[in-house]
């Protein structure tokens, strides 16, 4: 049997993390969509709060598979659930003293930033499992990664694009609605880059 080069109760940790970071986004989002102006952008929120409860399932089933008890408590899991239940005030603050505009971009940074720290977890258990290949572990960690990576990257770039598009709106610039990353359906890094470059001619079209 391969010996894992990592450390499994961190591992364990960065798990239960990315259990409490899913039920967190699913109130990030349902706090969201209520403060969604754009139908668009609603829609795309309403998609991503189902997969983020699929995501839910997913991590129930990687602790399943590994032996961790989903529901345990730890620091940082307790830091993760402090932050997301920020996001949600902040939002709910947005909404009762500031204007409907406002609210909705407040509420697209506090998706950015949720959707940054989920990311962050994805990219790490895929790394674990690169590093466990050949382990059962690492299968499991895998497939577990496979069946939400893509979902991952489409809510982390979108949302950034739309937040971007937002902001720009607010300040009394020209806009593109839907943002390019949307348009050009981007599911990397490189490709939203490669779209924000492309705002300036979309604006003229």
């Amino acid at each position: 049997m391969k010996k894992a080069n990592y450390d499994p109760a961190q591992v364990k940790d960065l798990i239960l993390q990315m259990m409490e970071t899913e039920l967190g986004g699913q109130q990030v989002y349902e706090m969201a969509i209520s403060c969604a102006l754009n139908e668009d952008l609603k829609s795309e929120w309403e998609e991503y709060l189902q997969e983020t409860m699929t995501h839910q399932n997913v991590v129930q089933h990687l602790c399943d598979e590994l032996g961790i008890d989903a529901k345990e408590e730890t620091p940082s899991r307790a830091v993760v659930r402090h932050i997301g239940e920020s996001l949600v005030a902040a939002m709910v603050l947005a909404k009762e003293t500031g204007t409907p505009q406002a609210a909705e971009l407040v509420a697209c940074e506090c998706v950015v930033h949720a959707e940054t720290k989920d990311h962050s977890n994805w990219e790490l258990l895929g790394m674990i499992a690169k590093a466990a290949t050949g382990t059962k572990e690492g299968q499991v960690m895998q497939a577990a990664y496979e069946t939400v990576e893509e979902d991952e990257d489409h809510h982390l770039f979108h949302t950034k694009g739309w937040c971007r598009e937002l902001a720009i709106q607010s300040l009394g610039m020209p806009a593109v609605l839907p943002p390019p990353e949307e348009v050009k359906d981007v599911e990397t890094a490189i490709g939203a880059s490669r779209a924000q470059q492309q705002r300036d001619a979309m604006l003229g079209d």
